[in-house]
């Protein structure tokens, strides 16, 4: 007999709430602000979802809980959402204080619809202010100012977080830790070139509190650190402390600096086995001109040995950047850095759109460079008097053609072959040309009709064999795992066999889903 009874929640004085991008990512500013709720702890709960949910479900569930006050993180992939949650909420409640907090309401607000809505703001770091001003509102004397400029305290002040992953985060999320805050480099597409220094959190408790999440079973740790290899000695023992505890489902992810690497990293980095170390290396661009307009300081020859060293060295998964649309960068200038790093042979190149961060000091380069950006999120540039607006969307569709072909590892051997020639840029742009008119699609792609243009492509346009093409596609095809029939391999495929049930296909599947789940975080929240 079904119970129709409406479910009942404890009450909460005050949530914690954020719409991630993906259910993977949990969010660790969330839980810094739990951590360091001090008395009012024991009234404030955590609720997470995903921006894919609803919100009129969102403000049901938030308040079935009974809240006096909701904090809200904000960032430029969940605003749109995040600002219709506001609306509702305070349509159906306006007497619960909503508190927003994060990178898109830090900096540049006054205008904003969500902090019209909303009752408070704090601006910057929340690890002290938003306990102080819950305490303030809960008990008096009431704030006076809505916008409030979020406390730096030193870092030893701030209690860490990392108690409050569940077991549920462990066992299906990727973790993220931080061993410091800020960066010394002043990119200015960056809004972490505002910070001007770099703070570290005191080692010891820090990896005393990895070690719990450790010995609980964590196996997944996403690193946020802008510049985890700045400081050797910090990297060392955090990597040594690794090397310890290997294990084979440990994964890694670390963003570091292209162009300083001693030789003491990498000793450490040569001991870790496949799998379980990526490096994510902005290089953004290679352009000498654009680097100094940019405030981006970066040893272009350094960079390059350091790279090759690592793929050819190490067992590291590299995850290389590269921005397009920089003010002054030209499509030939970013296909001559494209041509560099690919001659490296990185694991993936993230074909990233240069984006106005609110409050990044990219914009001083507005008037002179023709920069011009989308008014919404992600705010990403649409023009500059060096590209104009059809090569931007050009750009746009490269990019998603490079990750269904490059960087999903499926087409190992016929990538090369599709890339001959004196630039692998302009020769994937062709290919990037042909598809999108021969298609007009950049989604709905199955790895079936990708095999099938290829074939099409690499026979009609760039006069290969066709025997020795579908040969190339067979291998690929079949060490993709894929099970259906490209027509180009109709007559090479045996018919669709049940999927493979042994231990080594499990292996194979929990290793695929292990690399794609590092592709998804590698372009997923940074929290704090």
């Amino acid at each position: 007999m079904l119970n129709n009874r409406p479910m009942v929640y404890p009450r909460s004085d005050i949530v914690l709430c954020t719409l991630n991008a993906k259910y993977i990512h949990a969010s660790l500013g969330l839980r810094y602000l739990l951590a360091n709720m001090g008395n009012l702890a024991a009234q404030t709960v955590i609720r997470e979802f995903t921006i894919a949910r609803k919100p009129q479900e969102l403000v049901d569930e938030l308040l079935a809980l009974q809240p006096r006050i909701i904090g809200l993180g904000v960032y430029i992939w969940n605003v749109t959402e995040t600002t219709e949650l506001v609306r509702l909420l305070k349509a159906a409640r306006p007497d619960v204080t909503v508190v927003l907090g994060g990178p898109e309401v830090s900096h540049e607000w006054a205008g904003q619809a969500i902090v019209q809505l909303s009752d408070h703001v704090i601006t910057g770091w929340g690890d002290v202010s938003f306990p102080k001003l819950c305490g303030a509102l809960l008990h008096g004397p009431q704030p006076l100012m809505k916008v409030v400029v979020g406390e730096q305290p030193e870092l030893d002040r701030i209690a860490l977080p990392y108690d409050h992953y569940t077991d549920a985060d462990l066992a299906h999320r990727l973790l993220y830790v931080e061993a410091s805050r800020g960066c010394p480099f002043t990119c200015e597409f960056c809004l972490s070139s505002l910070d001007k220094t770099a703070r570290a959190f005191v080692l010891d408790p820090f990896l005393a509190a990895l070690d719990r999440l450790y010995q609980r079973g964590a196996r997944n740790f996403k690193f946020v650190d802008r510049t985890f290899n700045l400081k050797v000695d910090t990297s060392a023992r955090i990597l040594q402390f690794f090397l310890d505890r290997l294990t084979p489902d440990l994964f890694l992810h670390f963003e570091v600096i292209p162009d300083h690497l001693p030789d003491r990293l990498k000793t450490l980095i040569a001991l870790f086995p496949p799998g379980v170390l990526q490096l994510e290396v902005g290089i953004q661009t290679f352009n000498a001109e654009v680097q100094k307009r940019i405030s981006r300081r970066q040893d272009n020859d350094k960079t390059v040995v350091n790279l090759a060293w690592l793929v050819q060295q190490s067992h590291a998964h590299l995850h290389t950047d590269l921005i397009f649309g920089l003010p002054g960068e030209t499509l030939q200038s970013f296909a001559a850095g494209f041509d560099r790093l690919y001659a490296l042979r990185p694991h993936e190149i993230q074909l990233g759109l240069l984006k106005r961060l609110r409050g990044t000091p990219i914009a001083r380069h507005t008037l002179e460079h023709g920069m011009v950006y989308a008014s919404q999120p992600p705010y990403a540039v649409l023009q500059t008097s060096a590209v104009d607006a059809p090569t931007v969307q050009r750009f746009i569709r490269l990019a998603r053609y490079w990750d269904l072909v490059a960087n999903s590892g499926r087409f190992t051997g016929t990538l090369p072959v599709l890339l001959q020639g004196e630039s692998a840029f302009a020769a994937f742009l062709a290919w990037s040309d042909w598809l999108w008119q021969s298609t007009g699609k950049t989604h709905g792609l199955t790895p079936e009709n990708l095999v099938d243009a290829l074939f099409d492509y690499l026979t009609t346009q760039a006069s290969q064999p066709p025997e020795s093409t579908r040969r190339m596609l067979l291998a690929d095809y079949v060490g993709s795992g894929a099970h259906a029939r490209p027509q180009c391999l109709r007559t090479v495929l045996p018919r669709p066999q049940a999927p493979d049930r042994s231990i080594q296909s499990r292996q194979r599947a929990l290793r695929q889903a292990r690399h794609e789940r590092a592709i998804a975080s590698s372009s997923g929240p940074v929290s704090g």
